[in-house]
C-alpha cells in the first residue's frame, strides 16, 4: 500500500444554493411565497417592497443593474399636515384618529371559540355535586375522543381515581344527558339508546330494535329484523326511518374546522372564442433592489472592503430571487397555455371531456424537464369556466373506448357519480351493472376498476346505498 496523488477528470451536477432556491419555489403555492418573500425581505437590507409594476431584471456583462423606475418621492416638507393626512387616510369609525385620546380607554373583548370539552364541563359545573362526582366527571370529559365516545372502561376510570365503580358510573349516566345527547357511551347502541329515551313519541320498538338487532340494522335487513321480532315491515321501517335521524357521533358538531378557501393562482377566461391565461397577482409583493445600496456601491462610498463584499453579496442574491420569482410566473403560465392546447375539450364542453394527459406531453410541449411540471403543478389552481380545478387534476390515466379512442379516468370517474346520483335507491347500481352501463357508452372496465374508483369517489356499495323508506 502507498500514498500517492492522482488527478482525475470528471463532469457531476452541482446544485448551487441559488439553483436549489429556484426549484424551490417553483413547487411553493401562493401563501408560501409570498410568506418567503417576507422572510427575505426581512433578511436582506437590499430587498425591497414596492407597488411599481413590470418590473426587470437585467444581466449586462456580469454586471448586476436595476431597471430605470419612477423614484420614491422625497420626505414631506416640515409644514405637512399630518393630522389630515390620517383622518383623510386610515379614519377610525366613531372619528378621528386623534379623538381616540379623548375616549375612554377600552379592552375589545374576543370570543373564542367554544370546544366540545368546555361545553360539557360548563354543563357539568352547573349540577350540584360533590368534590368527588365532580372529579370523576372532569376526569370522563378529558377521556372522551372526538366523537364523544369513552376511550376508557368505567373499571379503568375507577382504578385511576380510586373511586368505586358505582359512582363512575352514575356520574357518567348523568353525562350521558348532557347535549349532545349520548356523550360518555361506550358503544353506538347505547348513544342512539339515549337519544331513544328523550324522543316524544312511544320509543318501545325503536328502543328494542337497537338493543336486539343493532347488526341486522347496520347491515339493513329490514325483512329479518321484522321477522325476529314479529311485527310488520312497515312498523319496522317507520322505527328505522327515526333511528337514521339519530346523531351516531354526538362531538360531531364541535368538530367542524375553519373552511379553507382555495385562491386561484391562475385565471383562464375566453375572449373571443380565445382562452387567455392572468396570474393572480393580488397580495403578492412587487420586489425591487434598495436604491440606497445601489447608490452606495455606484459612488464607491464604503471604505470598509468587507462592507462591499457584503453589500455586493445580498445584491447578488435579491437579483436571483427577483429572477427566480420571475421564472417561476412565466413557467406558470407557458404550462397552463400547454394545458389548454391539450385539454381544449375539458374548456370548451365540461370535465366529462377531459382527455388523458402525461407529464412528459407537456415538458416536451415546452421544452422543459417533466419533474419541474411536476413542481411547477404542484399546489397550483386555476380558475376555468368550469370552477376552480387543481393544476394536476388535468393529468390522468386513460381507458381505451369502444371506438379505439382513449378516455381519462377522470371522465369515467364523473360518469359513475352521475350514474350513482340518478340510481334508483331503493334499486342501486351494482359494481357488475355499471360496468354493463358504461358499456353501453363505449367504455370498456373492468369490475375490480369499478370498485376502485368507487371506493376513491367515497362511495358506498350497493346494498349500503339501498333504501327501503
Amino acid at each position: 500500500m502507498e500514498l500517492k496523488q492522482q488527478l482525475k477528470l470528471t463532469q457531476q451536477l452541482v446544485m448551487t444554493p441559488q439553483l436549489q432556491q429556484a426549484i424551490k419555489l417553483l413547487q411553493l403555492s401562493r401563501l408560501e411565497l409570498s410568506d418567503l418573500i417576507a422572510q427575505e425581505i426581512n433578511e436582506n437590507p437590499v430587498l425591497d417592497e414596492t407597488l411599481v409594476p413590470d418590473a426587470e431584471v437585467k444581466d449586462d456583462g456580469g454586471q448586476i443593474t436595476e431597471p430605470v423606475r419612477e423614484e420614491e418621492k422625497g420626505p414631506p416638507p416640515d409644514d405637512f399636515d399630518w393630522r389630515d393626512y390620517v383622518d383623510r387616510s386610515v379614519t377610525p369609525s366613531g372619528g378621528s384618529y386623534f379623538d381616540a385620546e379623548e375616549r375612554e380607554d377600552y379592552t375589545p373583548a374576543i370570543t373564542g371559540k367554544t370546544t366540545f370539552a368546555d361545553h360539557l364541563l360548563w354543563q357539568l359545573h352547573l349540577h350540584s355535586l360533590s368534590d368527588q362526582e365532580r372529579d370523576i366527571g372532569e376526569y370522563i370529559v378529558g377521556n372522551l375522543d372526538k366523537d364523544g365516545y369513552l376511550l376508557l372502561s368505567p373499571e379503568e376510570i375507577a382504578v385511576d381515581l380510586g373511586v368505586e365503580l358505582q359512582a363512575v358510573e352514575d356520574v357518567r349516566r348523568k353525562i350521558i344527558r348532557f347535549d349532545p345527547v349520548g356523550v360518555a357511551s361506550r358503544t353506538l347502541a347505547e348513544c342512539l339508546l339515549a337519544q331513544a329515551d328523550l324522543l316524544p313519541c312511544d320509543s318501545t320498538l325503536v328502543k328494542e330494535i337497537l338493543s336486539t338487532c343493532m347488526k341486522e340494522l347496520e347491515r339493513k335487513k329490514y325483512p329479518v329484523i321484522a321477522r325476529n321480532l314479529k311485527i310488520p315491515l312497515k312498523d319496522v321501517l317507520a322505527a328505522c326511518d327515526i333511528i337514521a335521524n339519530m346523531e351516531p357521533r354526538p362531538g360531531r358538531a364541535f368538530n367542524d374546522t375553519d373552511t379553507q378557501y382555495v385562491t386561484p393562482d391562475i385565471y383562464v377566461y375566453k375572449i373571443d372564442g380565445e382562452y387567455v391565461v392572468m396570474l393572480n397577482e393580488d397580495g403578492q409583493p412587487k420586489l425591487r433592489i434598495n436604491s440606497f445600496y445601489k447608490n452606495i456601491l455606484a459612488g464607491n462610498t464604503v471604505s470598509s472592503e468587507k462592507t462591499k463584499e457584503y453589500i455586493q453579496d445580498k445584491l447578488r442574491s435579491a437579483v436571483w430571487l427577483i429572477k427566480s420569482v420571475y421564472h417561476r410566473q412565466s413557467t406558470i403560465v407557458s404550462v397552463m397555455k400547454s394545458i389548454i392546447k391539450f385539454q381544449r375539450d375539458f374548456f370548451d364542453y365540461g370535465t366529462g371531456n377531459l382527455k388523458p394527459l402525461v407529464l412528459r406531453e407537456v415538458a416536451d410541449d415546452i421544452g422543459m424537464h417533466e419533474s419541474n411540471v411536476s413542481r411547477i403543478t404542484t399546489n397550483k389552481y386555476v380558475l376555468t369556466p368550469h370552477g376552480i380545478f387543481e393544476l394536476k387534476y388535468f393529468f390522468n390515466s386513460g381507458l381505451l373506448s369502444d371506438d379505439g379512442d382513449s378516455i381519462a379516468s377522470e371522465s369515467v370517474k364523473n360518469m359513475m357519480r352521475d350514474l350513482v346520483q340518478n340510481e334508483d335507491s331503493r334499486k342501486p347500481y351494482s359494481d357488475q351493472e355499471i360496468v354493463k352501463v358504461l358499456k353501453t357508452k363505449g367504455v370498456n372496465i373492468a369490475r375490480r376498476t369499478v370498485t376502485k374508483y368507487r371506493e376513491m369517489l367515497g362511495v358506498l356499495s350497493s346494498s349500503k346505498r339501498k333504501k327501503h323508506i
